[in-house]
């Protein structure tokens, strides 16, 4: 027996010990890996905030002072960007709840002046339209509903809740500053990456070609530079289609004399960060806002909506995000549901991305294998 059997069957009796050690003890290795990944949740947060502001930050770069060769400029380039980035994020935040909280406020005040009357009306044109039925007449003629008295339980129930939630206020405290520390290390480990970027990519490079060899490295190189390329085209450009049909939205909802034009342009606009599925959650929001005022504007608003989203997903959306990702809508649409179905909204965000990447990897692979052969 040569000396390579005896290290492949050596290989194959560890893997098969470790599979085996595994299997027998599932639990406590996947409770492992959930602490770990518990206590290194705020190390990944940072991360994931660094690449979306790292998007931001080269743009902002290209423009403070790109020619200048003062040391002082140069030195204070990173830092005085970064700061621009995250405030412009916070800017952005703020805005969005602006725009939407006085608004949503005002909504919910008036429905709770508009259902009573709106009640009622039906009420009474049952009455008118049920002789036919003098039973059903009969019983709606009778239903006298004290809607004073029933906002008044509904509140006392409210207040019920608040007393029942009061009593677990120490552990919703603790947990919000639990996320709130989350977020605060992981900004702040964020702003470490950004400002050593070049460097850590630097040292990953040469690790790399100490432990690996150079095919193996070209290969994870050419598969992160695919991977980045996609996630940075979708989310540049699910940020770009947005924000044209919010804006869309917006401007077509003030021509027709729509109410909350503005509210439901910044809700429908928010609601299409998510992939295909997004745009009709903002169009229910928005109908039922509208409807509030005038249902007969809730209808127009649908027929409206309806064709701004058939605009959106056969000129804007392929154009915007759907070259820019090379991804088939068939795939976006199997992306989502997929995505939406495992991991929630989340999923729905990050499957047409991963998706994206895989395709275009194995697309790549592919045309590599049918070149070589021919």
């Amino acid at each position: 027996m040569g000396k390579n059997q005896i290290k492949n069957y050596c290989i194959i009796g560890v893997i098969a010990a470790v599979v085996c050690l595994f299997v027998m003890n599932v639990k406590t290795v996947i409770g492992a890996i959930a602490a770990v990944f518990g206590a290194a949740a705020p190390l990944l947060l940072g991360i994931v905030i660094a690449y979306i502001l790292n998007l931001l930050l080269k743009k902002i770069e290209k423009y403070y002072f790109p020619k200048s060769k003062n040391p002082n400029v140069i030195k204070s380039r990173r830092p005085v960007c970064i700061v621009l980035s995250f405030a412009a994020l916070v800017v952005i935040v703020l805005l969005l709840v602006n725009l939407v909280v006085p608004e949503l406020l005002s909504t919910i005040k008036l429905m709770t002046e508009e259902i009573p009357p709106a009640a009622e009306a039906i009420r009474l044109w049952a009455i008118e339209n049920s002789g036919e039925l003098p039973a059903i007449q009969e019983s709606l003629q009778n239903v006298n509903i004290d809607w004073e008295a029933t906002l008044k339980k509904v509140l006392e129930v409210l207040a019920t809740g608040a007393g029942g939630i009061f009593t677990s206020v120490v552990s919703v405290v603790a947990s919000v500053f639990g996320t709130v520390t989350q977020v605060v290390i992981g900004t702040i480990f964020a702003i470490y990456l950004l400002s050593a970027k070049e460097t850590l990519a630097a040292q990953g490079d040469n690790m790399m070609k100490a432990y690996l060899k150079p095919e193996t490295r070209n290969r994870i190189i050419y598969v992160m530079k695919t991977v980045h390329g996609t996630f940075s085209s979708f989310i540049v450009g699910q940020l770009t289609e947005a924000v044209i049909i919010g804006s869309l939205c917006a401007l077509g909802m003030t021509l027709l004399k729509m109410p909350y034009a503005v509210m439901t342009g910044t809700v429908v606009g928010v609601t299409a960060l998510i992939p295909v599925v997004g745009a009709y959650i903002g169009a229910a929001v928005g109908a039922f806002m509208v409807f509030t005022v005038n249902p007969v504007q809730a209808l127009i608003f649908v027929i409206f909506l309806v064709v701004l989203q058939q605009l959106e997903g056969n000129l804007i959306y392929p154009k915007v995000v759907g070259s820019s990702i090379g991804l088939p809508g068939m795939w976006v649409l199997a992306a989502v549901t997929i995505g939406g179905g495992v991991f929630g909204i989340g999923g729905m965000l990050l499957g047409v991305p991963i998706t994206a990447s895989l395709y275009k990897l194995l697309e790549n692979d592919v045309d590599r294998r049918l070149n070589k052969k021919k």
